[in-house]
């Protein structure tokens, strides 16, 4: 049985298990087409230089959603999302290969109004470099 949140009452301080995920140029061009951002700094190596980035980014929502993804596994299916806010620290630059780039998402409860509202701090981190920073989401519990 996965440890949820709806398994146990969290405490203020209770920490979120690291998820890795892995970013390609292919997850990048399904993205584009899901979201309908086409702009060319997510697929075009020469577009991305151009205005001073090192190569292609990944979507800043995309990253967001990375985000809210750890969290929604580790909080289960009676809990939903009402709040999330982050900001963007650094762009994740994906190279053009078949490996791509790994961004751990992880998590600390921060406060807790049982049963009804846990807010949780995310972090997203590329190697050492934060990419989300002030991110935080509130967590709402429903009736299973």
């Amino acid at each position: 049985m996965t440890d949820t949140l709806t398994h146990r009452s969290p405490e203020a301080g209770t920490r979120l298990p690291d998820r890795t995920f892995t970013i390609t140029r292919h997850d990048l061009v399904r993205y584009a087409g899901a979201s309908g951002d086409f702009n060319p700094i997510h697929w075009n190596d020469r577009s991305a230089q151009r205005i001073g980035l090192s190569g292609v980014v990944a979507h800043g929502v995309l990253t967001m959603g990375l985000a809210v993804r750890a969290l929604e596994d580790w909080a289960g299916p009676h809990a939903v999302v009402v709040d999330y806010r982050a900001a963007f620290a650094q762009p994740i630059t994906v190279p053009d290969d078949d490996t791509g780039v790994t961004v751990v998402v992880s998590g600390t409860v921060t406060d807790v109004q049982w049963p009804d509202r846990v807010r949780v701090r995310m972090t997203a981190h590329l190697g050492t470099t934060k990419v989300l920073t002030r991110s935080y989401a509130v967590l709402a519990m429903r009736a299973g």
